[in-house]
């Protein structure tokens, strides 16, 4: 029965809790102690737990700054058994943290041996580094045996330790302090600690006083390793919420010496590894990303010195706005000053962060005049109490020996002479030598002081105004003993880096190659002349379709069957040998599955006045201005031409003669004048430029009449001839057209493609292989004639072998625009008219 009775028992203890709800409690529990003991600083004395243990630990084993070094090992260890039970490795790397005098602007450690770097080279283990505090630690702990700050149990209750420091200084403001925790994380940049105790004053003096008086002497951040501060915007927001961002800049100067300009970063932004800026730029020169570094050498010693040599004639001001903006030479700081006010985590801004600092202060210098008015007027009892002594001297002594004990004695002091028990106890312990009469005056002067002191402390605790003049004088006095000249430069606005994109790209000539199967790549004009021509890798039966001689500020036009365009620069293609297969033209500008590059036109200046004339399978035809094809964002397609559901691009061309003529499938041609297609806007549809009946256009020409001579035509089974252009009389645009050779019941076919080409041209026909024909080698034939057949296969693809493409072509065409029209053209005399302009222009 009294087993069963037990096990009831136990049974009502148990309850039933959903996994939420358990999970929910301990991770509340969790969080806040880690947001209030392990990451946050305290608002009063800007310290995280571990860092107060730390200095506690140190001052409470006399490991000060007027005392020899002690083994990091020490404190750590003492540290760990007696406040912070956990790894060892926090506890040392918060003793570095406080020593390294590029993290701190006020370090609270010193250091002795290898505590770490700026270029984020690791301490030295604890077995082989010395410390002990800094002499700015003891205004941190001072008064601290003064009953000034709460105590508490530390983690197994065998001893005591403080909840805060006393802190003479706005040491949250001064230090500033990182961290992460359960949903808060905090950062506080560090401050100037004159300009913290200037402002602290007047909060003092002007309890009510506004940001912007406050902001009159904190002007910003004021960082160990200096730099330029830019925002005074930035500083507001984040002065009067807690939040804001700032620019932060490297100091730069340059040296120039036997023609050679030197850049030298002497401040780097607070909290960058210099190795790893270093690298980065070095990065940049190797990668020849901006032109103009020759060598990148960190010269530093006691201070940074990162030297950047430039090339000759360097566009220096190129070089640093693309470092600011590629680098760490310059990055944002943004502010989240959260620190622990009464137990919870607060966004602070300026006025409360000083106005926590104050509060704690006012506390901290009310308990410890509390502390000595009580220890002073003990003094004074005693002092009292020995002058009545020496008064009465004889009666005290025989009363004294006329007792059995020290016991006895004090309690027959007290009867006979009404003396208290303390000073009874002084009276007995007082010692032989102090009863001459140099003693008794010594006694009388301190019973005068005494008084003074008593009086002057009460006076502070009952006067608002005097208790307020001994903050400040004790602030004033911190000021003095640790003078801080600022060392972060503050600009009011934001310097906008503008990078002349054109001025930052290597100037190169180089020879551009796009293959139908959209392979692409650049080669140097060097590489180019030093290697066979022919001596070029092709992905199996592809061809090339653009063959370009052009410099790496140029622009590529690379239009889709999609209707779309991509508009790459020169410099973004990939830079290969000459008789090295290119990159696909994904790796620069995803395509979508299925689009085909249909051609491409070399841009050289997009201010030139020329026409693009496009036009689609479904018969819609349109002229659009060269310059609306540029583009300052091109990482993806753009449309070119609106196409109906089923419709496709199928060429791209430069509007170069007076003419145009379109072909289709089933074998129409229709030429009219260029002039009939209107100018209008990239993206839109075009106009109608020939009647299809079930039919297809497949190829667009621009000619002359005065200058071009024959049209290829280049049918599906492998037949070709030329057909006289003015054999080819004009028409309208929207008419169907002539028909451009019989048709063959027998053996049917289509037209393929037309081309007006030069008798200098060879022809490609795509089958299972490519087949290269002379143009010459076709016959001329009437319109009727079917032409020769050249192979036994049916035709795929049919295009034009490419020469060079070179700039001296694009005068050309302009200086073929401005010919005269006449019946027969004297060839040499053009040639003659090009080399006068030639002339002109060189």
């Amino acid at each position: 029965m009294a087993k069963s009775k037990e096990t009831a028992e136990i049974m009502e203890k148990i309850f039933d809790y959903t996994l939420e709800d358990i999970m929910g409690e301990r991770f509340g529990s969790y969080s806040k102690y880690i947001i209030q003991e392990r990451a946050i600083p305290d608002a009063r004395d800007g310290l995280k737990p571990v860092q107060r243990r730390i200095l506690y630990s140190m001052y409470h084993e006399r490991n000060t700054y007027d005392k020899p070094y002690k083994k990091s090992a020490s404190t750590v260890g003492d540290v760990i058994g007696k406040y912070h039970p956990h790894g060892d490795t926090s506890i040392y790397d918060a003793m570095v943290h406080m020593s390294q005098s590029w993290k701190a602007r006020l370090p609270y450690i010193d250091m002795h041996g290898n505590n770490g770097s700026i270029d984020g080279d690791s301490p030295a283990a604890y077995r082989y580094t010395e410390a002990r505090l800094s002499k700015v630690s003891n205004e941190m702990v001072r008064d601290i045996d003064k009953d000034t700050v709460e105590f508490a149990p530390n983690f197994d209750d065998s001893r005591t330790e403080p909840t805060v420091m006393p802190a003479r200084f706005p040491a949250l403001l001064v230090n500033g302090s990182t961290g992460i925790s359960a949903g808060y994380a905090t950062n506080i940049p560090p401050h100037n600690l004159g300009e913290a105790i200037d402002a602290a004053i007047y909060r003092i003096d002007h309890p009510c006083c506004e940001l912007s008086e406050l902001m009159n002497f904190v002007k910003g951040p004021d960082f160990p390793t200096g730099a330029i501060i830019e925002g005074k915007n930035g500083l507001i927001d984040a002065y009067t919420t807690g939040r804001g961002k700032i620019v932060v800049r490297s100091k730069v100067e340059f040296e120039e010496e036997r023609g050679k300009v030197t850049l030298i970063v002497t401040e780097i932004p607070y909290d960058v590894n210099k190795a790893m800026l270093v690298k980065k730029i070095d990065d940049i020169r190797i990668d020849k990303k901006v032109e103009g570094i020759v060598e990148v050498r960190d010269e530093s010693a006691e201070d940074i010195r990162i030297a950047i040599e430039l090339k000759k004639g360097a566009n220096q001001d190129l070089v640093l706005n693309y470092l600011y903006k590629n680098t760490d030479m310059q990055s944002n700081y943004n502010f989240n000053m959260i620190a622990i006010v009464n137990k919870c985590p607060k966004q602070l801004g300026l006025s409360q962060m000083i106005d926590a600092f104050l509060a704690h202060r006012r506390e901290v210098v009310e308990r410890r005049t509390k502390f000595d008015l009580a220890m002073a007027q003990k003094q004074l009892h005693i002092v009292e109490g020995l002058i009545k002594c020496l008064s009465i001297l004889d009666e005290v002594i025989r009363v004294i020996r006329a007792s059995k004990n020290k016991v006895n004695a004090k309690e027959n002091l007290v009867k006979e002479f009404q003396f208290t028990m303390e000073q009874a106890e002084a009276i007995v312990t007082l010692q032989l030598y102090r009863l001459t009469n140099t003693d008794v005056v010594e006694l009388e002067e301190e019973l005068k002081n005494l008084n003074k002191i008593v009086l002057g402390l009460t006076k502070i605790l009952a006067s608002e105004s005097a208790l307020k003049k001994v903050i400040k004088q004790e602030l004033e006095k911190i000021k003095e003993e640790y003078p801080t000249p600022r060392l972060t430069e503050i600009r009011d606005e934001i310097q906008e880096i503008k990078i002349d994109t054109i001025e930052m790209l290597p100037k190169e000539d180089v020879i551009v190659v796009l293959t139908k199967d959209g392979y692409i790549k650049r080669t140097s004009l060097r590489s180019y002349q030093a290697s066979d021509v022919s001596d070029i890798t092709l992905k199996e039966n592809d061809f090339i379709i653009g063959y370009y001689e052009m410099n790496t500020l140029d622009i590529l036009l690379v239009f889709t069957s999609f209707g779309h365009y991509l508009h790459i620069p020169v410099h973004m293609i990939p830079d290969l040998k000459w008789k090295d297969m290119g990159k696909h033209i994904s790796n620069l500008i995803l395509v979508e599955e299925g689009e085909e590059i249909i051609s491409s036109i070399p841009v050289y200046d997009f201010k030139e006045p020329k026409h693009i004339i496009l036009a689609s399978k479904g018969g819609m035809i349109k002229r659009c201005e060269l310059e609306g094809f540029r583009l300052s964002r091109y990482s993806k397609p753009t449309s070119c031409m609106k196409l109906k559901d089923g419709d496709q691009l199928i060429d791209a061309i430069i509007e170069s003669k007076e003419n145009i003529f379109l072909s289709t499938k089933n074998g129409y041609g229709l030429a009219f004048k260029a002039e009939e297609v209107p100018i209008i806007g990239v993206k839109a549809a075009g106009v109608k430029g020939i009647t299809l009946k079930e039919d297809e256009v497949v190829s667009v020409n621009n000619f002359s009449y005065d200058v071009d001579e024959y049209l290829t035509v280049i049918t599906t089974s492998a037949t070709m001839k030329r057909i006289k252009l003015n054999e080819l009389d004009l028409s309208t645009r929207t008419r169907k057209g002539l028909l451009l050779f019989r048709e063959v019941k027998k053996k049917p076919y289509k037209l393929l493609r037309t081309f007006v080409v030069s008798n200098k041209s060879y022809i490609g026909l795509k089958t299972d292989h490519i087949s290269q024909i002379k143009v010459t080698d076709a016959p001329i034939l009437d319109r009727y004639s079917t032409g020769k057949e050249f192979l036994k296969k049916d035709v795929v693809q049919a295009f034009v072998f490419q020469e060079l493409y070179s700039r001296e072509e694009v005068i050309h065409i302009k200086i073929i625009e401005d010919v005269p029209k006449v019946e027969q053209i004297d060839l040499s005399d053009i040639d003659n008219r090009l080399q006068e302009i030639d002339e002109i222009i060189k």
